[in-house]
């Protein structure tokens, strides 16, 4: 036991009651939650070990079901969905992939996307997802270093495929686009899969490869947002094992509508969002395009989704422009607002018009991929929305904590417990604040980082245990409280510890900040805030340039008096500047600090 550790376990996992077993290690493990209505979760927990088993289980058990599909268009079957992984994996099959193969997938979520997947994983082949933001250069290096020579790619990514073509032995267009320059040849997706259906109707065909639960299924590049990003390698077993994580955060019937809106390339979407609901006979519609409030109410309202997964960007732009927005246009009700009855009134009817919004059947609201503001959680908490917060890192498959859904002993603020099967625990704890590096480890846990041994054991320390980078501490019933990246606080010159996103989320809770960012210049904290443009535009309109910066400086002075207020002397931020541009970041949202660090 390392002395600079402290340990709670839980002894009964309904109980709200812990145990400080030693004053020296800081654990948290959760045990099951809501029981599970589907046979293939019994399933996955008694081992069956691939991807590709827990899928054809699924497949055969709900074969009529509706399984995937874009939004507003009809989905395709379990059975169909089944013979046509199969079909693919043929043809995919008869051009060179195989074993110890690297295919790499870049485009938007479709149900093509999803079937290139599980069509690679069925030929003992690995994934190399990408995100379709990803620049051309970042492109190369993946493919370079993951050695893949076959992709699948969406029309509006062909651009950054030119320089890279010839290294290409495959290249299949998920949505069948052709270049329009003429200067590439992609084969269609719906031309390559007719071509398996007719090697899947031979006779004639070699059996799939027996793969087991330790092969290579994917490796994910981490978002980067600390520098530059690294390759995670991650087994059928880990995802699996996050899968049954996952489960035990809330019962899931056959039939269970999804709505897909963060990209399938993040494994929290992946797992949780694809993985689990259809080892469960849901069903998941793809939204296909920018998530934007309105595109989502649309499909929303058209789909009636009762679980949707979200990054807390789209919720803080839905509370800033759809809740918040009525109070600054109504003084009235703005000035009532100021007691905490009539604001819980105010905000319980903005949770209803919030449900509608969603489609009026929402039972969870699934919230992970970056920190939540605690205004917005607040605000959730007071309309009575379903939601969970999550947490978890790329290296984890990727949950390590949340809700469960119904847990009274889920504490405001923090991310939840630890999913089942996931102990966590919290390194070199602060002996005031209990803050410390959060550690992890479980079935779900990488098996290192590609071709980096180095930091492969930088990471991956005694007995499994993973170092996540981030801050934490964990309370007394195993709730877990994040502060931030260890590699993003701050330290004055007094040896005091700033945790830049706590100040952040007070910034962007303002109506005219888009996003901000904390850093320290020469030993004093500033803030750099990028303007809401369209707040601004419409308190302003008609107003001469000068007169307009006047109000904004105004703004920014009474934020920083306000935000200052509400922090200990050491944290309170020095000045304020007006950044002209968004800030650089990951494709999961998360600004990239290193770029901005002086």
């Amino acid at each position: 036991m390392n002395a600079n550790r402290q340990e709670v376990e839980a002894t009964d996992p309904g109980s709200l009651t812990e145990t400080l077993v030693q004053p020296v290690e800081n654990i948290s493990e959760n045990m099951p939650g809501p029981a599970e209505s589907s046979a293939n979760v019994a399933a996955l927990r008694t081992g069956a070990g691939s991807i590709n088993a827990l899928i054809d289980l699924s497949c055969a058990q709900y074969s009529a079901q509706p399984a995937i599909g874009q939004a507003l268009e009809q989905a395709i079957s379990y059975g169909v969905l089944h013979k046509q992984i199969l079909a693919l994996a043929l043809r995919l099959r008869q051009a060179g992939v195989g074993p110890g193969s690297r295919v790499a997938i870049m485009g938007e979520n479709s149900a093509n996307w999803v079937i290139a997947w599980l069509s690679t994983v069925r030929l003992g082949a690995a994934v190399v997802p990408v995100f379709p933001e990803t620049p051309a250069m970042d492109l190369r290096h993946m493919l370079n270093q993951a050695g893949c020579d076959t992709l699948f790619v969406t029309g509006k990514q062909l651009d950054k495929i030119y320089d890279l073509q010839h290294q290409l032995e495959t290249l299949i267009t998920l949505d069948n686009a052709q270049d329009p320059l003429g200067l590439l040849s992609p084969l269609a997706f719906d031309d390559f899969l007719q071509e398996g259906y007719g090697l899947l109707k031979s006779d004639n065909q070699d059996p799939f490869p027996e793969v087991g639960p330790d092969e290579l299924a994917c490796i994910l590049y981490t978002s980067g947002a600390s520098g530059l990003p690294r390759a995670v390698m991650l087994s059928h077993a880990n995802f699996c094992a996050n899968a049954q994580s996952a489960s035990g955060l809330i019962a899931l019937a056959p039939g269970t509508v999804f709505v897909s809106v963060l990209p399938l390339s993040h494994a929290y979407e992946f797992t949780v969002g694809l993985l689990l609901p259809l080892l469960c006979g849901c069903r998941v519609a793809y939204v296909g395009r920018t998530p934007t409030p309105a595109i989502v109410q649309k499909i929303c309202s058209h789909e009636r989704p009762q679980v949707v997964l979200v990054a807390p960007l789209i919720l803080e732009e839905i509370y800033k422009k759809r809740v918040m927005a009525q109070l600054e246009n109504n003084r009235t009700m703005g000035f009532f607002c100021r007691f905490d009855s009539i604001r819980k009134l105010f905000f319980r009817k903005a949770g209803l018009r919030l449900m509608d919004f969603f489609g009026g059947r929402l039972r969870l609201l699934g919230i992970g991929g970056a920190a939540l503001n605690p205004e917005i959680e607040r605000f959730l908490l007071q309309a009575s929305l379903p939601f969970v917060l999550g947490y978890g890192v790329s290296e984890a498959s990727p949950l390590l904590a949340a809700g469960p859904v119904g847990d009274p002993g889920i504490a405001p603020g923090s991310t939840g417990k630890a999913v089942r099967n996931v102990r966590l625990r919290i390194d070199n704890p602060d002996p005031e604040t209990g803050i410390g590096e959060i550690q992890a480890q479980g079935p779900n846990i990488m098996q290192g980082y590609l071709n980096d041994p180095e930091a492969t054991k930088a990471a991956l320390i005694e007995d499994g245990w993973l170092r996540t980078g981030d801050l934490g501490r964990l309370d007394e019933a195993g709730n877990l409280f994040i502060c931030g990246r260890l590699n993003s606080v701050i330290v004055l010159a007094s040896g005091e510890n700033i945790y830049p996103e706590a100040i952040e989320h007070k910034l962007n809770a303002m109506p005219f900040v888009q996003e901000s960012l904390v850093r320290e210049n020469m030993g004093i904290l500033e803030a750099l805030v990028y303007p809401d443009a369209d707040w601004l535009d419409s308190r302003t309109r008609g107003d001469h340039r000068a007169k307009r910066q006047e109000y904004l400086n105004r703004l920014l002075n009474e934020m920083r008096r306000e935000v200052n207020e509400s922090l200990p002397i050491s944290s309170r931020i020095n000045r304020v500047l007006v950044w002209p541009e968004p800030f650089s970041k990951t494709a999961t949202h998360r600004i990239k600090r290193f770029l901005y660090t002086l």
